[in-house]
């Protein structure tokens, strides 16, 4: 636009000089007059050309205005879109990382559920097999009261676990512990109906001489003596390396 104006103004000054000198040299010449003219028109055209560069110029910077502050906003719809995004994105996250953490919470809690429910590998009395976990804690529970000395109480849980397991491969221990809570209450001839349980179904049991041998201790209380030697010299020829057998043989030897 400068570069307009400083080119108009020189080329005006010249068409002055020219006119000047024309006018005192030639002015009553017609050709001076014709000369004038025509750099008039030279001159209103210039105008006329400067006129409309203005008027394009201030167009051009109203559109290019106009594209700015259109760009402007559509800048501020991007970074509005972007942030809601974010937002979206931020909250996404935290939805998924609680559903991870649900899930891993229910997979831990449901696999202690399934091992709560798989059998185990237990010994009990030189004995290997594989229970419920719901046998093993009601059997363990039972003894721990039984070691307490509650025999009452322990009575009770021993009856409820054969009666409630009666398949259970820890049913001959059972019996066992039974017949010793009834003889520690007295009740000699419910303990020998157990003991006597135990050896029938399983002789070869750990426990089977010394609940034969805690069948004659029963006779003995009961008053039957010759009931307890018969069972002290069964109990010798059945088991004869047994521990109880020395036993045995000791009571039998004080019967003669």
């Amino acid at each position: 636009m400068r570069f307009i104006r400083l080119k108009f103004s020189a080329f005006f000054l010249a068409g002055l000089f020219a006119v000047t000198g024309l006018h005192a040299a030639l002015f009553e010449d017609d050709e001076a007059r014709k000369a004038i003219l025509e750099l008039r028109q030279r001159v209103e055209a210039i105008r006329s050309d400067t006129d409309q560069v203005k008027r394009l110029s201030t167009d051009d910077n109203t559109v290019l205005g106009k594209s700015l502050l259109e760009l402007q906003r559509q800048m501020e719809l991007l970074r509005g879109e972007i942030s809601m995004l974010r937002g979206i994105n931020e909250q996404l996250s935290r939805d998924m990382a609680e559903v991870q953490r649900q899930l891993k919470d229910q997979s831990r809690l449901y696999s202690d559920r399934i091992s709560k429910l798989e059998p185990v590998k237990v010994s009990v009395d030189g004995a290997e097999f594989v229970a419920d976990p719901a046998e093993k804690r009601d059997f363990e529970s039972a003894l721990v009261v039984f070691r307490k000395g509650d025999f009452a109480a322990s009575q009770n849980l021993w009856v409820s676990f054969i009666g409630r397991y009666p398949a259970s491969q820890y049913v001959p221990s059972a019996l066992f512990w039974l017949g010793n809570t009834q003889y520690a209450t007295r009740d000699y001839k419910e303990a020998i109906v157990n003991f006597r349980a135990l050896i029938a179904k399983s002789p070869e049991h750990m426990r089977a001489p010394e609940a034969v041998l805690s069948i004659a201790n029963c006779q003995l209380e009961l008053k039957d003596v010759k009931g307890a030697r018969k069972t002290l010299t069964d109990l010798i020829k059945a088991y004869p390396n047994a521990e109880a057998t020395s036993s045995a043989k000791e009571r039998l030897a004080t019967l003669k």
